[in-house]
């Protein structure tokens, strides 16, 4: 499948201010309430948590059911402030992350990455940052959640590498030449945290320099980042917040990095989230650098993650799209997408 060429989108605030602690609302759509609704059935996205629907910087539908399994106990049932997990949804803040050291002038895109176990006669010495940033570094590395077959995403946050995530990646041997082949690696995002990590310190350093340049402006009180032992972000996967936190973010996108006329990241960096580098043969979706693209004629772009989690940014709707929950992965990609265009039908026609 070709690469189309899209130009980025974005969807000005116009008289909407950035949201407060309360957020504005508006009456919901009944197209739009029935398929935010359509997301709680048995079949196919199985168990949803929540969803938030925003349009025009207002909640437009908002729904939240089902409850988080506890080991020690019964499970919790969720509501609007129970904190979720990212999953894979946490790369996209990496991308935050590093488009604020590029805009500072501390990073550089198109330079070799600075990982120190690359060294210049090293055959990882030629990878960019871009090319951590599009996962077309060329590293070996199997992105597979199961237990009955290699998988280095498990290794990584389960077993062997779970001490230090970025080291452990850093690590895999050469399977390509640089930006030849796409191949999606949770390792990957991790040797970016860690580069981010060389910059902004670790442990709480880290985390208190992830909460002042990105979480409070955003006014994500309660994002809370999770740490391996050698103190970097776990930015692959670990990332609690609540649904309208989450959509706090993508409306960060949405604005072209900007709240309340502030810039928190560029423009031009944001423009870095919806140019395509690849395609996901297993999706259909492309990639760009730490987000995916869909290719729809609104413009929609995805922080995914495991198991159907989604913050779709729509600018031609002038919407962000929040879905989290649990649905087996072999289904997750297609349920997600069918209830993520049913939801833009229904924005789509008022």
């Amino acid at each position: 499948m070709p690469l189309p060429e899209i130009e980025p989108r974005y969807a000005p605030a116009g008289g909407s201010r950035w949201p407060g602690v309360t957020w504005p609302t508006a009456p919901t759509p009944a197209r739009v309430g029935a398929a935010c609704d359509a997301a709680f059935g048995d079949v196919p996205l199985t168990e949803t948590y929540a969803t938030v629907v925003v349009q025009g910087g207002r909640v437009l539908a908002e729904r939240y059911g089902g409850a988080l399994p506890r080991f020690d106990g019964p499970p919790t049932p969720v509501e609007p402030e129970t904190p979720l997990l990212s999953w894979s949804m946490a790369k996209s803040m990496i991308h935050a992350l590093v488009g604020q050291l590029v805009d500072e002038g501390r990073l550089d895109p198109w330079a070799p990455a600075p990982v120190a176990e690359w060294g210049p006669d090293d055959p990882r010495g030629g990878i960019r940052l871009a090319d951590l940033l599009a996962m077309r570094d060329g590293l070996s590395w199997s992105e597979v959640y199961s237990v009955n077959e290699p998988s280095h995403v498990v290794d990584m946050l389960f077993g062997d590498g779970r001490a230090d995530m970025g080291a452990y990646a850093a690590a895999r041997p050469v399977a390509a030449a640089p930006d030849t082949v796409f191949n999606y690696s949770s390792g990957t995002t991790n040797i970016l945290s860690r580069i981010v990590a060389d910059h902004l310190g670790r442990h709480d350093d880290y985390r208190t320099a992830m909460d002042r340049r990105l979480f409070a402006p955003l006014g994500m009180t309660s994002a809370r980042p999770g740490l391996d032992e050698a103190g970097v972000v776990v930015g692959s996967s670990y990332v609690h917040a609540t649904a309208r936190d989450y959509a706090r973010f993508g409306l960060l996108y949405l604005r072209g990095g900007e709240v309340d006329g502030r810039s928190v990241v560029s423009r031009s960096w944001c423009d870095t989230a919806q140019v395509p580098h690849s395609v996901d043969p297993d999706s259909d979706l492309y990639y760009s650098w730490q987000w995916w693209v869909t290719g729809d004629r609104y413009g929609t772009y995805c922080a995914l993650g495991y198991e159907g989690q989604m913050i779709a940014v729509v600018p031609a709707l002038d919407a962000v799209v929040v879905r989290l929950g649990r649905t087996p992965e072999e289904q997750a990609g297609p349920a997600l997408a069918d209830w993520r265009r049913a939801v833009l039908a229904a924005l789509d026609a008022g």
